[in-house]
């Protein structure tokens, strides 16, 4: 089930998306907070038969699908050739060649600040970086809590699944020798255009593909994962409560920007579109 946010005459509704249709239908029951949607159906007490007219997606105003309450929960090079990119591009503080692939996984963080909406502009802050980059990656939104979960129950605890572009400053992320500088500005966590349900998809094999005006940058599968969302969840809970609604960015593939020579860095104007099979594409322009 694909599930929205969105907006309409001013007010917030949630709602169950027929894509191929290009509707939405809306829930009987207000969620002023879609964790409350999100807790309700990891309860194990079901979901609220959406109710009234259907709307056409091109007459509502999608959001994000889920703002989490603290920062989102991110991982670094989680795919192999990612990995080797990121430490031959001279961008990765500390880098040692032959050591890529790590041992655990690279966990960092995103304040709530940085999300936006499919369709909403990122910001290019150039009073603050001159490299701007863009990672598709799958997202995973918790619905069951847990602390100290087993990699072998992880699965159990996944609600669902959205698309996040890690936008991330480059320059920062080198000269300040750690990640939340590069990866925390406003703006900088596109999350949409909704959330799908786990039981719609096989999160091990799923395709990943980024386009950055048209042009075809990243294309791969979640079966590269080196650490599986299984993993993650083990790794990130240790002795740290996840939430419902809580969100884990799971990583991104090779061809981000500062894997070509020279890199590619975005520019105002452009338009990144991230789509992943069974969910849909999120596309976010640059200014």
């Amino acid at each position: 089930m694909k599930i929205a946010r969105f907006e309409k005459d001013g007010r917030i509704g949630v709602g169950v998306v027929d894509a191929e249709a290009g509707r939405i239908h809306p829930f009987d029951q207000d969620f002023d907070d879609v964790v409350d949607l999100i807790r309700l159906t990891a309860s194990g007490l079901g979901l609220a038969t959406p109710g009234g007219e259907t709307v056409a997606l091109d007459k509502v105003r999608l959001l994000a699908p889920v703002v989490p309450d603290r920062n989102i929960f991110c991982v670094g090079k989680n795919y192999h050739a990612h990995a080797r990119e990121f430490s031959n591009s001279g961008f990765e503080a500390g880098a040692v060649k032959g050591k890529e692939i790590d041992e655990y996984p690279a966990i960092f963080s995103k304040p709530p600040s940085t999300v936006i909406a499919h369709g909403d502009t990122v910001e290019m802050h150039p009073e603050a970086t001159q490299a701007v980059d863009y990672e598709a990656e799958l997202a995973v939104i918790i619905g069951k809590p847990g602390r100290n979960i087993p990699e072998a129950r992880g699965m159990e605890h996944v609600w669902g699944y959205t698309i996040v572009n890690d936008v991330t400053a480059r320059d920062r992320q080198k000269n300040h020798k750690q990640w939340l500088a590069g990866k925390g500005l406003d703006t900088f966590c596109p999350m949409g255009p909704w959330m799908v349900t786990a039981d719609e998809l096989d999160a091990g094999n799923i395709d990943i593909e980024c386009h950055v005006n048209g042009e075809l940058r990243q294309k791969a599968n979640t079966a590269d994962l080196i650490f599986k969302i299984p993993a993650l969840i083990a790794a990130i809970s240790a002795g740290l409560t996840l939430k419902a609604g809580d969100v884990i960015a799971t990583g991104t593939p090779a061809g981000v920007g500062i894997g070509f020579t020279p890199p590619k860095f975005l520019k105002a104007g452009d338009r990144v579109d991230v789509t992943i099979s069974g969910i849909g594409t999120l596309s976010n322009p640059f200014g």
